[in-house]
């Protein structure tokens, strides 16, 4: 593959034991910044014995102390802050869905960083100067928005800040300014595919080559469904605002798992339950260690993404560390009548059986008893066909979920545009058993 599809040859393509010496020579001197900045961390490394002098390099990084979201928001809003604030120049912060929000500082230095790790993802997918970007991720507290834009710019790419939402306006500026990338959450990018296609659009009427999709978890049914849609090829993108935003691993043309920028995030497997460090190819929690951020650095993060890492050859070219696409949360799992359900297991059957990637997983406890509704979406064909048939579908679609998880949901085949589309992150499980424990 030709240079141009590298923001920077000389790091991706790094040979692997090279690349080992660099992220040793530089946890080194993190493991030093952060215990001399932030005490609380100190305080962890001394509660388990351990001191920057027993860190000569990534073979020591199993001695180093976790942290999980609970420290974060323990130490909200700076107690994890390990340069003075008079540095920083910017925050974001994560939705806050449960509990304390995080808050993440960057200085210019770090925010320089990641900008280069969103240009690698965007010149992965063959993007170049010529390129108009659209970036229709949420701007503001939430890093999807700033990360591409900043990238895009870092590229050369005319780039498009139009932020979540008001489709009638992405739409107008997408068709007459000609955009070829897309970057979004992958529902708005199949939300925008349903409402190109009601206003009369085909996909060749659009300019757009590629889409660079993240911030949830979404199923290979929904990237050939999106794909055929807007008629781009579909690119994963993964980060988490802990550890800077999206960029830290994007997937290339060959679409086998993301590289991981692993010259700025060290990579591990554990088991979640020991929190044993797991052999590469092992399925287990993916834990980021930051390596040169200077703000807001991270040591063993546990991002609670079930996982597995591969060094298997790419043919991109790349020789950068590949994370699979992630197979749910040690956290967000549901147990439900003691079986272990990951919303992307429902969302892969919807899609099989022919249905569109809206619903909602309500899981309640009724009498002591697990109940879990599934309410789906149905398209405007689909929705006029006859009661009759509507409650057949709805057996149908219940006994192929139930073959899947090997338990019976309830499914409400619903009217279109009655579950509300979400310019963030889609809410796709409400589960109520909190609320009676």
């Amino acid at each position: 593959m030709s240079n141009n599809r590298y923001y920077q040859p000389e790091i991706e393509t790094m040979p692997v034991e090279q690349m080992k010496a660099l992220q040793s020579e530089k946890l080194v001197k993190q493991v030093r910044h952060i215990y001399d900045n932030v005490p609380y961390y100190r305080a962890k490394m001394d509660r388990k014995g351990v001191t920057p002098d027993d860190i000569h390099g990534i073979e020591d990084l199993h001695k180093l102390p976790f942290i999980t979201k609970d420290d974060l928001r323990d130490q909200y809003p700076t107690g994890f802050l390990a340069v003075p604030q008079s540095e920083c120049v910017r925050i974001h912060s994560t939705s806050g869905t449960t509990g304390r929000r995080v808050v993440a500082f960057y200085t210019q230095h770090d925010v320089d960083l990641w900008e280069d790790c969103c240009a690698r993802s965007i010149m992965a997918t063959g993007g170049t100067e010529e390129d108009v970007v659209q970036v229709a991720y949420g701007y503001g507290l939430f890093t999807g928005g700033a990360g591409l834009h900043g990238g895009s710019h870092k590229v050369g790419s005319l780039t498009l800040p139009m932020s979540s939402g008001n489709t009638e306006r992405q739409i107008q500026f997408m068709m007459d300014l000609g955009a070829t990338i897309l970057c979004c959450t992958p529902s708005y990018a199949a939300y925008l595919g349903e409402s190109l296609k009601e206003r009369g659009y085909k996909p060749e009427d659009n300019k757009l080559r590629a889409g660079i999709f993240g911030a949830e978890p979404w199923t290979e049914e929904m990237r050939r469904d999106i794909e055929k849609s807007l008629g781009i090829k579909a690119y994963d993108i993964y980060g988490l605002t802990e550890i800077s935003g999206p960029g830290v691993a994007f997937e290339c043309e060959e679409q086998h798992g993301m590289h991981i920028n692993e010259d700025h995030f060290l990579a591990e497997i554990i088991d979640p339950d020991t929190e044993e460090v797991l052999p590469e190819g092992e399925k287990g929690e993916l834990v980021f260690t930051c390596l040169d951020k200077e703000a807001f650095p991270m040591m063993r993060y546990r991002t609670r993404d079930i996982c597995v890492l591969t060094r298997e050859k790419c043919s991109c070219g790349r020789t950068l560390i590949r994370m699979k696409k992630p197979m749910g949360r040690s956290d967000d799992m549901l147990i439900i009548r003691g079986v272990n359900v990951f919303p992307s297991q429902i969302e892969t059957v919807l899609l099989q059986e022919g249905y569109a990637p809206n619903y909602l997983i309500e899981v309640d406890r009724i009498n002591n008893n697990d109940t879990l509704d599934i309410y789906v979406e149905l398209t405007e064909d689909q929705f006029s066909d006859t009661v009759k048939a509507i409650t057949a579908a709805e057996k149908s679609l219940a006994n192929a979920i139930k073959v899947m998880l090997g338990i019976n949901p309830a499914v409400h085949l619903v009217a279109p545009k009655t579950i509300a589309r979400s310019e963030g992150k889609a809410v796709r499980v409400k589960d109520k058993r909190k609320l009676h424990d």
